[in-house]
């Protein structure tokens, strides 16, 4: 069967009373909880997880991806009428779309983000749905040591490409890899790491951790930071309607948007922010209106917001097809396949093909309910705008109290859940990457799974890890993505420095 017909069928499976009410639930949640000032998609994703868990895989995945989707959508409503990106994908958003607010234009710029979001989004699961039948060819081909180059690269293009430093994002890695240690080994069957605690054998519970670092760790580091500014929140005047010349102005820069993020997001290269900046630039560049650049150009908010949702769909191509998280909403997504036992990868389109077509397929159907749900509830989300802080972080650290108890009712795991909220804001006050940890928890067990297969197929040669083509070229792109990340850092620091040379001169 070809891709169109497999598609075909996921359409049958989503369009299951059931799974739409799942659907809608997830992209509710979803757009309702990403559109709070300071959480971006990774934390809404973390939040909900516990969520799902007591339902069956199809419609707990089928709620998550509406979830995923749904805080994509909610954050450019923050970054619109508050100015607070809820990540570092949405700083473009906020640049323009803010200043087309404060100009009385908010409800305009909120139509163009949510339509070009929506546009973006079926051209990119579209180009999911047809590219991953031919990614999962190739990648059947692969043995131990090709998928132990792949998670190299996984593993060094999240550590290099998150944060300032490439040696703190390491650092994370290695501590989410020597976490990963910890249980029962899977070849011997021997306990690591467990200090004599029957809790530990088990290893450490994705979910909680993702729960704790993201979440927990965030409102830890917003208290933390004391009342330090108010946020005020622009309100939508006049229509929220698009005019004619806003969908003159608009409709190139979202294909072009949407060209520019889907590949960026579906290369191991972490982050959605390098689509987006990409899309500034080039509408900047095309524009017949550069004065309106910085004062609130209209193509500034479509396009860049077009490029954040293509590249948010253009991470489920690795996701799926590989089994490889580009980012840390990745990376939470990961988990959720994990806690029923899934591991995304060729394979799974092999076993589960209901599961994985019904799950894009949804994807089709959770963004055309956003477009719906966005547009007429603006004044909604504008409400839960004005949610004070020491509320908001309040509610969420005792949603996901409450979530890791129902998830795992144990005294012990909420400890586990304290610990690692700690943990998370401790590494943000030191300026550490997050994401790499969760990667190296969740990948780990199985690159070291396959290193060992590898090692006992070649009776201990480790140059085996480098005769295979695939493989040798996997491992080359790890280095070039390790290396071009410290010499392009250390261009712009002495393009900074010449230029305070210059200044003080």
């Amino acid at each position: 069967m070809d891709a169109y017909s497999f598609l075909l069928q996921g359409l049958v499976t989503a369009s299951d009373p059931m799974m739409l009410f799942y659907a809608l639930i997830g992209v509710t949640l979803g757009t309702a909880v990403g559109v709070l000032p300071g959480i971006g998609p990774a934390l809404t994703v973390a939040l909900l997880l516990p969520v799902t868990y007591r339902l069956d895989p199809a419609g707990s995945l089928i709620m998550f991806a509406g979830i995923y989707y749904g805080g994509m959508y909610g954050g450019s409503t923050t970054s619109i009428l508050l100015n607070t990106p809820g990540e570092s994908a949405s700083i473009i958003t906020a640049l323009e779309g803010n200043k087309m607010a404060r100009k009385g234009r908010g409800g305009p710029a909120l139509a163009t983000a949510a339509i070009g979001s929506f546009i973006a989004g079926l051209i990119a699961t579209l180009l999911l749905a047809f590219l991953a039948p031919w990614i999962v060819k190739i990648a059947l081909v692969f043995g131990p040591r090709e998928y132990f180059a792949l998670m190299v690269l996984a593993f060094v293009t999240v550590s290099a490409a998150f944060g300032d430093s490439a040696l703190r994002g390491l650092t994370s890695l290695f501590l989410g890899l020597a976490l990963a240690c910890i249980g029962i080994d899977q070849l011997t069957g021997q306990a690591r790491l467990s200090f004599g605690v029957p809790d530990l054998l088990d290893g450490i519970e994705v979910t909680t951790m993702a729960v704790a670092m993201f979440a927990v760790g965030e409102a830890l580091y917003i208290a933390g930071q004391g009342m330090q500014h108010d946020d005020q929140v622009t309100a939508v005047k006049g229509s929220v309607w698009m005019n004619r010349l806003d969908w003159m102005r608009s409709w190139k820069p979202w294909l072009r948007g949407t060209a520019i993020g889907f590949p960026i997001g579906a290369m191991p290269a972490g982050g959605a922010e390098i689509g987006t900046f990409l899309s500034y630039a080039a509408e900047k560049k095309l524009t017949r209106h550069p004065e309106e650049f910085g004062e609130g150009a209209i193509e500034g908010v479509a396009g860049p917001e077009a490029a954040n949702n293509a590249s948010a769909a253009g991470t489920l191509v690795p996701l799926l097809t590989l089994g490889l998280p580009t980012s840390a909403t990745a990376a939470i997504m990961l988990a959720g396949f994990q806690q029923f036992g899934l591991q995304p990868g060729p394979l799974l389109f092999a076993t589960n093909p209901t599961l994985v077509w019904g799950l894009i397929a949804s994807l089709l159907i959770a963004n055309a309910m956003l477009l719906v749900l966005n547009l007429p509830l603006i004044g909604l989300w504008v409400k839960l705008l004005t949610i004070p802080r020491h509320w908001l972080y309040a509610g969420i650290l005792l949603f996901a109290t409450l979530g890791t108890i129902g998830a795992n009712p144990s005294s012990f795991e909420l400890g586990m859940l304290l610990a690692f909220g700690v943990l998370g804001y401790v590494m943000r006050l030191f300026g550490y990457p997050i994401a790499p940890i969760v990667v190296g928890l969740i990948l780990g067990p199985m690159a070291e799974q396959q290193l060992r297969r590898a090692l006992s197929i070649s009776q201990g040669d480790w140059t085996t890890l480098v005769q295979s083509p695939i493989a040798a070229v996997l491992l080359g792109l790890a280095a070039l993505a390790f290396i071009v990340p410290l010499i392009m850092r250390a261009r712009g620091k002495g393009e900074m420095l010449s230029q305070m040379a210059g200044d003080e001169d």
